[in-house]
């Protein structure tokens, strides 16, 4: 495949101050890391510039601060960035001005430093043209790194690269390479599992996928909707009746583009939406007034898992039950394990992303075993509605 952006293979790095974009977005508690995972990610590319002589300069947000507040600072994910990386990550007070300008005078070739919070200033979220400038003066090329961000046309995730020369960083050049071949370039068959509980939030998503994929696994709460719109009774399940036009047009233009939907055959049903409650499968045509449907039942599990074997590529976004409850985490993480073994035959490119879904596949013990898990949540879900991602776009040759 032609490759469409640069890398860190095309940048001279030795001696430059290199504004690298990453993701340290990460789970704290107390001022503690609790899941560095998004650290060891990006751990590559920094290593990799400060190996050659750049001067690694990070540039990330943390939370949705209105302004500058120490309880949203860096400092401490700095710290704790240093134990994933084993090198020192000195730390400056601000992302722009003399505070910054001075840190990165001080830094030495293959030196990192962790500038601090973009957000506390309003210019990052404006993508402001004069706050961009401050930025881009404090460097001389830049690396986005950071996909999950990518959705977002901010001053560090795209306005920054039309000012210097700019590089996907090793992180970023394997999420698109891995998105690519799941949707783009993709080894067909291809399959897309969809889960979750509203068709609303995932509309643009559903027509996209019916003209890329050749089957589509519609699971979850988003499932009921459909059920209903083709008149199953879902009794007290969630469901949004006012969106069954849009699922019968859905359905509609999946016939139009040869893509097959597959949909729940039978449900797994309780009377109480809590752990362990009685749960019993139910045809579709005996769905209980009284009862909520919570997983996929038996048929179902059968049916997905035979669909998976039909595919040379599968794209996974959502649970197909209420997962987060025993045992209505049954349908996801069969179907999971399912995926994991033929993947790990060689018979399966498995890409999935969004929070709930790496949630589920962690909990079923298979996600090593995926070809990729995207930690991006809303820019994979925007990637897969065929939306351009700024972050990505500035990045193209």
């Amino acid at each position: 495949m032609t490759k469409t952006f640069r890398t860190l293979d095309d940048a001279d790095l030795k001696g430059k101050r290199v504004l690298l974009r990453v993701d340290l977005n990460v789970p704290m508690d107390k001022g503690v890391v609790t899941d560095d995972t998004r650290l060891e990610r990006i751990m590559p590319t920094i290593t990799e510039i400060s190996d050659k002589g750049g001067k690694v300069i990070l540039l990330a947000h943390f939370g949705r601060p209105k302004g500058p507040d120490p309880k949203d600072s860096l400092k401490p994910i700095a710290a704790a960035l240093s134990g994933v990386i084993k090198r020192p990550v000195a730390f400056a007070e601000d992302c722009i001005g003399e505070v910054a300008a001075a840190a990165i005078a001080a830094m030495k070739d293959g030196d990192v430093l962790c500038l601090e919070n973009t957000r506390f200033h309003k210019g990052e979220e404006k993508n402001d043209p004069a706050f961009v400038e401050e930025l881009a003066k404090l460097g001389d090329l830049w690396v986005n790194d950071a996909f999950s961000a990518a959705h977002r046309a901010h001053a560090s995730t795209e306005g920054v690269g039309h000012k210097l020369p700019a590089y996907a960083g090793r992180t970023m050049q394997a999420e698109i390479d891995a998105l690519n071949k799941a949707l783009e370039a993709p080894k067909r068959p291809v399959i897309a599992i969809v889960g979750g509980a509203k068709v609303s939030t995932k509309i643009d998503l559903l027509e996209n996928l019916v003209t890329k994929v050749q089957a589509l696994v519609i699971g979850g709460g988003m499932a009921n909707t459909f059920l209903h719109a083709q008149g199953v009774g879902v009794g007290k399940s969630l469901c949004e009746k006012d969106l069954a036009p849009t699922a019968r047009r859905i359905l509609e233009k999946a016939e139009a583009a040869n893509c097959a939907i597959i949909l729940p055959v039978d449900a797994t049903v309780a009377f109480h939406f809590e752990a362990n409650a009685p749960a019993f499968a139910y045809g579709l045509d005996a769905i209980p007034a009284d009862g909520m449907i919570l997983d996929v039942g038996p048929r179902s599990i059968e049916r997905i898992n035979a669909a998976i074997d039909d595919a040379a590529t599968l794209v996974w976004n959502g649970p197909v039950g209420a997962f987060e409850l025993t045992p209505f985490d049954k349908g996801t993480v069969t179907a999971a394990k399912h995926a994991a073994a033929r993947t790990k035959a060689g018979k399966l490119i498995s890409v999935a992303g969004g929070g709930d879904t790496v949630a589920a596949l962690n909990q079923a013990g298979v996600a090593e075993q995926f070809t990729y898990i995207s930690t991006a949540g809303g820019a994979f879900l925007e990637w897969m509605e065929g939306k351009p991602l700024p972050g990505v776009e500035v990045l193209k040759i």
